[in-house]
């Protein structure tokens, strides 16, 4: 029987971040949503479409680069929690100002405006932020094995953006309009010659989805997709049962600068004995330059110091 949402919500959030959340990053290789309308066309003639494997090169070297972009740049987070997919209303709606901390992102919580519900509190996590990038700025011993493990971590995210040129066999469908650019939508079924290399390559194989690519900008558009089988992880301690829908969206949210907009999962499975459902949709907007931790920390040093003395000047003007 599955976990009510509404009990033990903090356990399974735990439990997507430490032993779902690779699997996600897998899966959700990257994308934006926007309900945009959209005019389907029959795929032009193969025989003056852009040849897939040359313009998949393209799109992972563009996804790599994006990859590294949300390393500089801070965004508004609205993630909505629900409890069936088919919800009209979510059952929790939270929303975060998500900045760079060097080894990983950093998620203040603020208001709808993106304003701060408590200004003790946000003040507190920006000194928390300050006090991390620090560490980072002067090297310091204690923040060594965090970078580490970042490093880890992106060098697995590329390779996995890597193996989806091997993974899959790209079939043009159609293509699309999404408001002034026309998409070019292929179809990525699993590709049967396809070894995996790791734990987390080995999921491809039961994924069959569809990808949707902005020609022009050989950027990665939308991605949607469906598990067609089982998925065992945490070393066979839980499943994501096939029927598992995962997507997700990307815009051109600055000139150059592709993110995504919205991402959309809805798992169900097991850990261990207890069966869940993960039903959250992910908003993200607000994108602004934030520069490498160096130039960064400056940046939080100046905002602190604002808020000083807006706090000062509120503090004066009291009778």
């Amino acid at each position: 029987m599955n976990e009510p949402a509404g009990r033990g919500s903090r356990r399974l959030l735990t439990m997507r971040k430490r032993v779902f959340a690779p699997i996600i990053l897998l899966l959700f290789l990257t994308v934006p949503a926007r309900t945009d309308a959209q005019s389907a066309a029959p795929a032009s003639d193969p025989a003056v479409a852009p040849e897939p494997a040359k313009l998949l090169d393209r799109v992972i070297t563009n996804q790599k680069k994006d990859e590294a972009a949300s390393e500089v740049y801070e965004r508004i987070e609205r993630l909505e929690t629900r409890k069936n997919s088919n919800d009209p209303a979510p059952l929790s709606v939270k929303i975060a100002r998500v900045i760079p901390s060097g080894t990983g992102m950093d998620k203040i919580p603020v208001n709808a405006d993106g304003q701060p519900p408590d200004a003790a509190a946000y003040r507190e996590r920006l000194e928390s932020l300050e006090h991390a990038l620090t560490l980072i700025v002067t090297n310091n011993r204690s923040q060594r094995d965090a970078m580490d493990k970042y490093a880890k971590r992106k060098k697995e995210r590329n390779e996995l953006i890597e193996a989806t040129r091997n993974a899959f066999v790209f079939t043009l469908v159609a293509r699309e309009r999404r408001g002034d650019h026309l998409l070019a939508k292929y179809e990525m079924t699993p590709n049967p010659t396809f070894k995996p290399t790791s734990r987390f390559t080995a999921i491809f194989p039961k994924v069959h989805g569809y990808l949707w690519v902005d020609e022009d900008a050989a950027e990665l558009a939308r991605i949607e997709g469906d598990v067609t089988g089982d998925i065992s992880i945490g070393l066979f301690l839980g499943k994501i049962y096939k029927g598992s829908h995962f997507m997700q969206e990307r815009y051109e949210v600055l000139p150059g600068l592709w993110q995504a907009s919205f991402t959309q999962y809805d798992f169900d499975g097991r850990k261990l004995f207890s069966g869940f459902s993960l039903h959250e949709r992910t908003f993200c907007s607000n994108y602004r330059y934030i520069c490498p931790p160096k130039q960064a920390l400056e940046v939080i040093r100046k905002e602190l110091g604002r808020a000083e003395l807006n706090k000062t000047d509120s503090t004066n003007a009291d009778p």
